[in-house]
């Protein structure tokens, strides 16, 4: 593997500047977002100026692994060529129109190839720009689609222990961070929430399985108690990300589905961080249930990877039973809920070609041997502190990879020092909390995923001070 540091093509002429320029001008007028902004000058932001497949390069020549793909964002690496000439194309056909009162192709297209990936069971979407506006529109449709049911009083949401589903007020009440949370807590309705299906949460002699379904157990006791106020439950299917990478087992999805049904509750999946491929299969929902009939939501949430990391999108797919609800003449039936940049046709276009790149590059085939290589890498780099007990809970879903580093190792700042024992070994990675995760660009080669396994046990050696043998 050649030397990280070592990085062909310097900044363009022009634009030259060392590191710390960039760093003190992005201290002295960027605000950084989840960022303890106090601790800049300890950590300083990592001067990006360009992007090639799986690396970064800063202004000083060093390059760096994406190993969290720019926060879970940039499925096929940066500047990918196919990506990059389907952008130029749109650029000189059209930049952004207006969704409301009119149309382009598209919106229009990537509705219906996303759709047919669900076998039409989910035939319309919303569009919108990030993460938590998905998730707050699904929640309004829920509610709103309630109230033109005659059925106001179903207002409240479910979700479950330690999920996250974004930062805007209405997410935040579904969300189950105190970080993100509880400085808000005055302006939040806040949710019922039921325990995490979190495989980690298994006794001794007990499966992943079993952990589901005590879950829902639990999910079911509420809806029995509460189905007449409750609208909908929100859940992230397979991993919960924001919290630790929170791995389950697929039955939860199809208990969850059933209690919905039963209790005519809507069943929302967030699959934002999760969908995509991510998890093995398109939409994470797909590995519950069976091939010819998965689990389907009433509400799916998409964004991160569905433009392929180029492009702020987001988007709610739904049953076209829930549509019907608001066809109306009585506006006030109506949703309108907009944003001026819905359905933006440069964003589009970047969800369409990387939905091509899928299909012609057969990408969740070619991830599953990539997966493997990367897990088998990760176990024998790792054996030794796994065996010492400095982690636990080696685990991978799809192309999500994480373990956990036990409490009385991490010290103060673990996340911090690990990140920045990271850049200084060529590696763009940030801990959430003490779990290290790694979520790779589905272009890694097999010679980087090598690399990137064996930096990750350096990596993590030198954050706890040579103190693990």
């Amino acid at each position: 593997m050649p030397d990280p540091a070592v990085a062909p093509g310097r900044e363009q002429a022009g634009h030259a500047a060392d590191n710390a320029t960039w760093q003190a001008r992005s201290r002295t007028a960027v605000w950084h977002p989840c960022t303890q902004t106090i601790r800049l000058e300890a950590a300083p932001p990592l001067p990006v100026a360009h992007g090639k497949g799986v690396w970064l390069h800063d202004y000083a020549g060093r390059r760096y692994l994406d190993a969290t793909s720019s926060w879970w964002v940039n499925l096929f690496g940066h500047a990918h060529p196919a990506l990059n000439a389907a952008l130029k194309d749109q650029l000189d056909h059209m930049a952004h129109v207006m969704l409301a009162g009119c149309t382009h192709g598209p919106a229009v297209e990537l509705s219906e190839r996303l759709s047919a990936l669900t076998g039409g069971v989910l035939g319309h979407c919303f569009y919108a720009s990030d993460g938590a506006s998905a998730v707050e529109i699904a929640l309004k449709m829920s509610f709103h689609f309630w109230r033109n049911a005659g059925q106001p009083e179903k207002r409240e949401f479910v979700c479950v222990q330690h999920g996250y589903h974004g930062e805007t007020l209405g997410a935040l009440g579904v969300t189950d961070v105190a970080i993100f949370r509880d400085a808000y807590a005055p302006l939040i309705t806040p949710a019922h929430i039921v325990p995490s299906p979190d495989m980690r949460e298994a006794a001794v002699g007990e499966s992943a399985a079993d952990v589901a379904h005590r879950a829902a157990d639990a999910l079911e006791a509420l809806l029995a108690a509460r189905a007449g106020q409750i609208a909908a439950v929100v859940i992230e299917p397979l991993v919960q990300c924001a919290t630790g990478m929170a791995m389950h087992d697929p039955v939860y999805l199809e208990r969850v589905r059933a209690l919905c049904d039963r209790y005519a509750v809507h069943m929302v999946a967030d699959e934002i961080a999760v969908g995509c491929g991510r998890t093995g299969t398109f939409f994470a929902c797909q590995q519950a249930g069976t091939a010819a009939q998965p689990v389907w939501p009433d509400f799916l949430c998409l964004s991160k990877g569905i433009s392929g990391g180029y492009l702020p999108l987001a988007l709610v797919m739904t049953r076209d039973a829930i549509y019907a609800r608001f066809q109306d003449e009585d506006v006030n039936r109506s949703f309108l809920h907009s944003h001026s940049y819905t359905g933006n046709p440069m964003a589009c276009r970047a969800a369409l070609a990387t939905l091509d790149l899928f299909d012609s590059e057969d990408v969740l085939v070619r991830n599953r041997a990539r997966g493997a290589r990367l897990a088998a890498a990760l176990q024998s780099e790792l054996a030794g502190a796994l065996a010492d007990g400095v982690i636990a809970h080696l685990r991978r879903q799809g192309m999500i990879f994480a373990f956990d580093v036990a409490p009385e190792w991490i010290g103060e700042r673990f996340s911090e020092r690990f990140h920045l024992a990271a850049r200084a070994h060529g590696v763009l990675m940030r801990p959430i909390g003490r779990t290290v995760y790694l979520m790779p660009p589905y272009v890694i080669s097999d010679d980087e995923i090598d690399w990137l396994a064996e930096q990750t046990a350096t990596i993590l050696r030198a954050t706890l001070n040579g103190t693990m043998a």
